[in-house]
């Protein structure tokens, strides 16, 4: 079976020629529960994201911040598997029709086995996957099983990356490329400063591919400011932290929903 990396174009290419950036949220698959995240990711659509990332709980998850690493130990602590990411990955696309990715550290990928986890993403309906840590010039066997099932491979660049390097990471990535904002881990922060914009115009002068950009960004305001630049803006943190402070876990699922109303607004400039 052949995964979604066309679903995941085309709705970046509809998002664009509606003349607005894509919302792409961040949720981990395992929290608060199985059921409470595949239910929280349901919400992100509803409110009105056109693209969902499944975080991968990892136990050294080096690019996310104290929010998600809290969301990932509870997670890790109610059991959650890479089979339940399947499920998540599945139960979200089928329930939306909408592209569903995996972000991931390459370690839990590379002891499942490249060919395993690409077979059953596919099956499940997923888009592809956002690959924070692995580096291109180790990805061959990665890519190789991502486009025989028709997974996107997304990298992650930052603002420190040379022209040079962008080049070589635009030239094999595939979907859309993620751009970090800036330097660190994930996280609101209140302003998503002129770093991105840089980085994001230097490596749209390597590539035709989107260029979507995440770290930072908390409200309809930040989001609106990255969508005149950008062709998605992407949003984690903030979403699990309405999560973690909500009283229990329905007013978690509305507060998802409610953040991505918001946040949909801001990236059509309606904020």
């Amino acid at each position: 079976m052949s995964g979604n990396i066309r679903l995941l174009s085309d709705t970046l290419a509809a998002a664009k020629a509606e003349g607005r950036a894509a919302l792409i949220a961040y949720l981990p698959a395992g929290f608060p529960t199985v059921d409470g995240g595949i239910e929280a990711i349901k919400a992100a659509f509803d409110g009105g994201a056109d693209i969902v990332e499944v975080g991968l709980p990892h136990s050294d998850p080096v690019l996310d911040g104290p929010v998600i690493q809290t969301a990932d130990d509870i997670a890790l602590r109610g059991g959650v598997k890479i089979a339940d990411v399947m499920r998540t990955v599945r139960e979200t696309h089928t329930a939306t029709g909408k592209p569903v990715l995996v972000m991931t550290y390459w370690n839990p990928i590379d002891r499942y086995g490249v060919e395993r986890f690409t077979a059953e993403l596919a099956e499940a309906g997923g888009a592809g996957c956002i690959l924070p840590d692995l580096p291109v010039q180790e990805a061959g066997l990665w890519r190789e099983h991502a486009e025989k099932h028709g997974l996107a491979t997304v990298f992650v660049v930052a603002p420190s990356s040379k022209d040079a390097r962008l080049a070589e990471i635009t030239k094999v990535g595939t979907g859309f490329v993620y751009a970090a904002s800036l330097m660190g881990v994930t996280g609101t922060r209140a302003s998503v400063g002129a770093q991105a914009q840089d980085l994001v115009e230097r490596t749209r002068a390597t590539t035709d591919t989107p260029v979507c950009v995440g770290l930072g960004v908390s409200n309809a305001q930040q989001a609106a400011e990255v969508a005149r630049f950008a062709d998605g803006v992407i949003v984690g943190s903030a979403f699990v932290k309405g999560m973690l402070d909500a009283p229990d876990d329905a007013a978690g699922v509305e507060a998802v929903r409610a953040l991505a109303a918001d946040l949909a607004k801001g990236v059509r400039g309606q904020a």
